[in-house]
Parts: C-alpha cells; sequence; structure tokens
C-alpha cells in the first residue's frame, strides 16, 4: 500500500472514533415568574423568593433560569404570560398575587404551580383543602385580604374622632369583595360611617382621592391588591398629599413613609415560596406540599408621618406595635 493510500486510511479511521469526552452542560430548569404587580415595587420580594431558592438549592443563573412576566397591575395581561411561559417550557410556574394564580391554573394543569396570595386559595377554587391542595398547585396564603376589618379597626383607634372612613378597592380583584365585606362588617359593629371608593387603573386612583377629599373623610384603609402594591409609592405620595391618615398592608409601604401597616411578612411568604420551588425542583409533587399559613401578624406604624400628620398616636396603640418607625 502507498503511503498516500494509507494516510488517507488512518486519517478517516480516526475521523470515525469517539470524540474524547466534552463537558456536556446539562439544561438547567427554568422558573416562570407570573406576576400581577410591577417588578420594582416587588424587588425585595424578589429577592426573599431566591434565598429560598438558595435554601433548596439553587441559584439563579448557575443551577436554575429564571424568566419573568410582570402584569403591572393590568390583570388583562397575565392569560397571554402565562401562555407565553408555557411555550418557553418553564418547569415551575411562581404566580404571584390572586389573579396570576388564577390564570396559570387556568393555562395548565400539568406544570406545577406555586402561588403567593393574600386570599383563601380553597374559596377562589385553587386548591381542593389546605393540608392537601391536589392537581399541580399549592403555595402560600397570607390571608390578608380576611383583615379588612382589623386594619379599620386600627386606623379608628389612630384617628379615633373621625366621621368618616374610606376604603379604597379594586372592584376587578379577586379579594375584593371579602376584603369589602370584613371592613363594612367591622364598621357596622363599630358604627363607623364607610366611604367606599373604586380604582381599576392609576386614573382612577388619582379620582378616587379626589372623592374622598371632597367627602372630608378622616382617614383611609387600602384595601390589598396587586395594583395597589404596583403602585405603592404613588398611594402613599397622595395619603401625604390630602394629609389623609392612611393603613396598608404592606410594611414597605410604611417604610416608604405610609402611615401604618397590618398584616404578615411578605418577605417571609415569598422566601417560603422560594423554598416550595426549590423542593418541587428536585422532585416533589405539589398536591404533596400544604400550602403554607403566616403565624405571626405585623403592626408597623410610622411616627415621622405621624408627627407630619399632626397626629398623637395613643400610648396604647403603640404598645402593640410589633415595629415602630422614627
Amino acid at each position: 500500500m502507498r503511503r498516500r493510500e494509507f494516510v488517507t486510511l488512518l486519517g478517516g479511521a480516526v475521523s470515525a472514533w469517539p470524540l474524547p469526552a466534552r463537558a456536556v452542560q446539562p439544561e438547567i430548569p427554568t422558573i416562570g415568574i407570573l406576576a400581577a404587580p410591577a417588578a420594582g415595587p416587588a424587588r425585595d420580594l424578589i429577592a426573599a423568593f431566591r434565598e429560598g431558592l438558595r435554601q433548596s438549592g439553587y441559584e439563579e443563573n448557575q443551577n436554575v433560569a429564571i424568566e419573568y412576566r410582570w402584569a403591572d397591575g393590568d390583570y388583562d395581561r397575565l392569560p397571554a404570560m402565562a401562555n407565553d411561559l408555557i411555550g418557553r417550557g418553564v418547569t415551575v410556574i411562581v404566580a404571584l398575587a390572586p389573579a396570576a394564580a388564577m390564570s396559570a391554573k387556568t393555562a395548565t394543569a400539568t406544570i406545577p404551580i406555586v402561588f403567593v396570595i393574600g386570599n383563601d386559595p380553597v374559596g377562589l377554587g385553587l386548591v381542593t383543602s389546605l393540608n392537601r391542595p391536589g392537581g399541580n398547585i399549592t403555595g402560600v396564603s397570607f390571608l390578608t385580604n380576611a383583615l379588612g376589618g382589623k386594619r379599620l379597626q386600627l386606623i379608628h383607634e389612630a384617628v379615633p374622632a373621625t366621621a368618616a372612613i374610606g376604603l379604597l378597592v379594586n372592584p376587578i380583584g379577586p379579594g375584593a369583595a371579602l376584603d369589602r365585606q370584613d371592613t363594612e362588617k367591622f364598621a357596622e359593629t363599630i358604627g363607623q360611617k364607610l366611604l367606599v371608593v373604586s380604582a381599576s387603573n392609576e386614573l382612577d386612583i388619582e379620582n378616587s382621592f379626589a372623592t374622598l377629599a371632597e367627602a372630608q373623610v378622616g382617614a383611609l384603609v387600602i384595601s390589598p391588591d396587586a395594583l395597589f402594591t404596583a403602585r405603592r409609592d404613588k398611594l402613599v405620595e397622595l395619603a401625604a398629599r390630602h394629609a389623609l391618615p392612611t393603613i396598608y398592608h404592606l410594611r414597605e409601604a410604611v417604610a416608604a413613609g405610609g402611615l401604618m401597616s397590618y398584616g404578615t411578612s411578605l418577605v417571609d411568604a415569598h422566601r417560603i415560596a422560594g423554598v416550595y420551588t426549590g423542593r418541587i425542583l428536585k422532585g416533589e409533587k405539589p398536591a404533596d406540599l400544604p400550602v403554607q399559613q403566616p403565624t405571626k401578624f405585623e403592626l408597623i406604624i410610622n411616627l415621622k408621618t405621624a408627627k407630619a400628620l399632626s397626629l398623637n398616636i395613643p400610648t396604647s396603640l403603640l404598645a402593640t406595635a410589633d415595629e415602630v418607625i422614627e
């Protein structure tokens, strides 16, 4: 055999041999965040969710990817966003707010869903029971929409002489009816006049505050809703502009200058959702993970804001506060 032919044959044989094993990077799972609020106000909550993931052994951009979809309080965008995440092949959907959870549940019966909501998930039809959720969905419910009466009680204690107190609700929000019912029931019990105003967009919010000012209400309760979470800073600014003592469900609103808040720790709720998501990525089924509920409710008061409103917070109320911002 000629040398040239031998080299040619040898080259062909080499090309047929298997190449040395390369470090093939396995495809990492992808989490789809389907969020009803805007990204800015939820920054701390997403950080808490990532902390929960880390506790389960997952780090974003290392062994898990995250796709974010923010509806900015516009619920009509959620169904399309849910379908987009499904089309991208996400492994788990994390739904932030009731409307997001309901859109995700409607969109898929197979992809695992972890929700973080303030409503009763059984009442919304998301799960069959808290202990045994069933299906492909579980999560954290911090029951903030069942606390409207308590918030009214607290703001009434802070501003006892007011003739009327306002309640701001988003009429298309999944928890609006329950929160309004709970607040109206307590108002009737204590004989407090309650003026309910509605807002489903930013212009409505401006108009609602104008209505409250015209009616000369002395205080305001903000009903929990993704729209209001997304417009947290705007609500705080409007309350200050109208010198209106206001209670929220978010500690973050008080840290931003709001007067008071009462609710559970949203940061901890999102951390738990991160832990649950990590457990599902490792193979556990949502149906086997009970819906988590809060064990502690926090009252936060901003004394600097109270001073700006020329409001003397009763000592008895300050004594029950979990945190006083000065």
